[in-house]
């Protein structure tokens, strides 16, 4: 859930000061804190992409009981998995894998201004291979509400008229 840190700034040209809030199980184990510090990539990569500084994470006991909180700072979240944690990942890796992926999947689907398609994208379990196929040549797939095509249509007429014009 994405919400506001302090208060939304008066100038809309400076950029709002976001929070982002996620939960957790507590953990008890070394086999608990690994999966926490994998989760911590989750929300990391999530927050990181969006530009929101500030995580809060609420951690709940086995019956769902919040236990308590810790304040996270986006950025640090990586260097606090190297330093403390078991290294399980590495956020240069992760933002290297990500670029990567998806300067393949443009080249693939391409950029979405001419009608692409229906794509599907899939890792099976256990393997390192992404596949990216072609589900249906024209359309949305049903994703996508007839209003918001049209809004789009709209606003690549305008974009066609103001270059033109």
């Amino acid at each position: 859930t994405l919400a506001v840190w302090d208060t939304k700034p008066a100038d809309p040209t400076q950029p709002t000061n976001w929070v982002e809030l996620k939960t957790a199980a507590a953990s008890l184990t070394p086999a608990d804190a690994l999966k926490h510090e994998r989760k911590l990539l989750k929300f990391w990569i999530q927050s990181f992409l969006l530009g929101v500084p500030h995580i809060v994470v609420g951690f709940r006991s086995a019956s769902g009981i919040l236990t308590h909180l810790e304040e996270l700072d986006t950025r640090s979240i990586p260097g606090h998995v190297k330093r403390k944690g078991k290294a399980s990942w590495d956020g240069n890796v992760c933002i290297n894998f990500a670029a990567g992926f998806l300067d393949v999947l443009r080249k693939t689907v391409g950029t979405g201004t001419e009608e692409g398609g229906v794509w599907r994208i899939r890792r099976r379990q256990r393997s390192p291979v992404i596949e990216i196929w072609k589900v249906e040549e024209a359309g949305t797939g049903g994703i996508l509400s007839r209003e918001f095509v049209a809004w789009r249509e709209e606003l690549r007429g305008r974009e066609g008229a103001e270059m033109q014009g």
